[in-house]
């Protein structure tokens, strides 16, 4: 592995955790969207990462036979979907102007706490690509010190 390979790695980590913790954001802030565009609650959406440079698992093997065993591309968002497993929340409230014709109003399918939670896991996740980072330059910067 290269070292400019080192730095493409952990930066395509960092972007794909800093793209991960936008769409958290956007699940929270619409928390309480009862109507979108087309109608509807919003939907929580969540993000799918795949590895850099693969498209299919008969691709991956290939390409880790091919070198021996090791890939190391990085990471790439691969889709944001929508999180149709979860049901919207159903809350009785006859005055909403969402309610339907039994009083209760369906919100978004987030969890506050999930998405916390969620948050906090891209941050450490986001801090490890950092680190990682921070090692390779500074294993750079120690073999430049070789040379002297």
């Amino acid at each position: 592995m290269g070292l400019f390979q080192s730095f493409n790695i952990s930066a395509s980590g960092m972007t794909a955790e800093q793209f991960r913790a936008d769409i958290i954001a956007q699940n929270l802030a619409n928390v309480n969207t009862t109507r979108t565009e087309d109608g509807t609650p919003y939907r929580r959406k969540v993000v799918a990462f795949q590895e850099r440079g693969v498209n299919t698992f008969e691709q991956y093997l290939t390409q880790s036979k091919r070198r021996g065993g090791h890939i190391g591309n990085g990471v790439k968002v691969a889709e944001v979907g929508e999180d149709t497993t979860t049901d919207y929340i159903m809350e009785y409230d006859p005055s909403h102007p969402d309610a339907d014709e039994n009083g209760y109003v369906s919100y978004p399918n987030v969890n506050l706490v999930t998405e916390m939670t969620n948050l906090i896991d891209a941050s450490r996740a986001y801090e490890a690509n950092v680190t990682a980072f921070d090692a390779s330059k500074a294993i750079a910067q120690a073999g430049l010190q070789v040379g002297k």
